[in-house]
């Protein structure tokens, strides 16, 4: 006996939306296609009103507001994944229809650290009925915004999440930003709403599994060791001429009450970077470091400057291209590991153009890291702002990844584990946003390296997060 779908779709102009449940209908495994409204689709009373009412093997939900056009077999295909495998929810590569053609849309596979409540699974979703009602038995709170991304968590608790390798389906390209403008999306003051609602359903998610972390911290005694400087901020640098400049003389001018200094790691530059560092040779405060190796990433830049024997008690982040606001931001960074007592601070940055103009989505202060919870929404958010800094002896212990994306990310969560992580809700940084940015434009194939990288920083961490609590009975 052939399975069957009951299909509910993102409700369209009506033209789009018969197009799109005309499509569907054509297939015999389809038993009803039902539309939904955007305010609908992510609720948890309109999945419990599905989990009531459907009597269809599978529950498939298309999530965009186009048309849709099935690869040849698509469903079948699918359904025969489902069923092979076992899976609670499949999904699958696609095609999307841009304006300059059809592009292959790749996606990234499913892991245990995949908490990010903007996974890209395509518009397309294949739940089992039985898994999906499972689910829906378990959910205690009504959301209007974070219903399907609890449904995904609490199926993934019991059932596996399956990525089909194969392009299945077509659909129309809704949103061509740059991805260096999307990145940002989630903090923008009118999704703060969303953001709660998420935040919720990643806590309790991590309390089932056992990766919850209550808000108790270790104490930081800063005096355990001796350094001659107090602060060093720490510049990795490669082939930035146009900006390495006015980078040293944000740093440089700082004023402050105690000793710093500045070492920047140029990393082989070839375009006149070296030169400009030269340019500040008679500034003893700066240390230009050029790596005997040939193989290090930003995090092993990093890992230079930190073991550096003139490192001071704390170091500072300060990225090629980016500036300090004005010449208090590194006292400002300094103060408050004592004020907080914290291993780890971060700051709050404006995103600006390379001309330092304001740009939208202006201030990045990630009020979603709170005192009581920041550790645990950690890790569902793919950031955790800038500028960085670090208690040097932590940092040392730890060692940077030596990777040149999501480096940062790690730290905050391994340190966030066992310390508290300072915040300063004052804008002391300048995010120059410019099209020589590492991440400005990245295609998907990069795009999802990067987040696969950051998954599996996550499970990583959830691991370990989870024996900890264990430890602790």
């Amino acid at each position: 006996m052939k399975s069957t779908i009951d299909c509910f779709i993102l409700f369209t102009e009506e033209g789009q939306l018969a197009e799109t449940r005309e499509i569907l209908q054509t297939s015999e495994l389809i038993r009803m296609v039902t539309p939904l409204s955007a305010s609908s689709l992510y609720a948890t009373e309109t999945l419990r009103q599905i989990a009531a009412h459907t009597e269809a093997d599978y529950i498939l939900f298309y999530t965009k507001a186009s048309s849709l056009q099935l690869g040849y077999f698509a469903l079948e295909r699918m359904l025969r994944i489902a069923n092979d495998s076992g899976a609670g929810m499949v999904y699958a590569d696609h095609y999307q229809q841009t304006a300059t053609g059809r592009q292959n849309v790749p996606l990234a596979d499913y892991q245990f650290g995949s908490l990010r409540d903007d996974f890209d699974f395509g518009s397309l979703l294949l739940y089992r009925t039985s898994a999906l009602k499972e689910a829906v038995k378990r959910m205690r709170t009504d959301y209007r915004f974070a219903g399907l991304y609890d449904l995904r968590l609490k199926v993934s608790q019991k059932c596996d999440i399956v990525h089909i390798n194969e392009y299945l389906y077509t659909e129309q390209e809704e949103d061509a930003r740059k991805s260096g403008e999307k990145q940002f999306d989630y903090v923008d003051p009118k999704n703060r709403e969303v953001q709660i609602e998420m935040e919720q359903v990643c806590t309790e998610h991590l309390k089932i599994i056992g990766a919850y972390l209550e808000p108790s911290y270790e104490t930081v005694s800063f005096a355990s060791e001796k350094f001659e400087q107090k602060a060093s901020v720490i510049i990795p640098v490669r082939n930035r001429a146009r900006t390495i400049d006015d980078a040293i003389r944000s740093v440089l001018q700082q004023k402050t009450n105690f000793p710093f200094n500045l070492i920047v790691i140029d990393n082989h530059s070839s375009d006149g970077t070296t030169e400009k560092i030269r340019n500040y040779a008679d500034d003893k405060r700066l240390i230009h470091l050029i790596p005997e190796r040939e193989d290090l990433e930003i995090g092993g830049c990093w890992n230079l400057g930190v073991h550096h024997p003139a490192c001071g008690k704390f170091v500072v982040q300060l990225d090629s291209d980016d500036l300090y606001k004005d010449d208090h931001t590194l006292q400002t960074l300094i103060d408050a590991f004592y004020t907080q007592n914290c291993a780890m601070v971060v700051g709050t940055y404006q995103m600006t153009d390379f001309h330092l103009n304001p740009i939208p989505p202006g201030v990045i202060e990630h009020r979603e890291w709170t005192p009581d919870n920041g550790r645990n929404n950690a890790l569902r958010i793919n950031g955790l702002g800038a500028p960085r800094a670090f208690y040097t002896p932590v940092l040392r212990e730890i060692k940077v990844p030596n990777t040149s994306y999501g480096e940062d990310y790690a730290l905050g969560l391994a340190i966030s584990r066992r310390y508290q992580i300072g915040r300063v809700y004052d804008v002391v940084y300048l995010c120059r946003r410019w099209e020589e940015n590492s991440d400005a434009s990245l295609d998907n194939v990069k795009l999802n390296l990067h987040n696969t990288y950051k998954d599996r920083i996550r499970t990583w961490e959830i691991q370990a997060r989870i024996a900890l609590n264990k430890e602790k009975k």
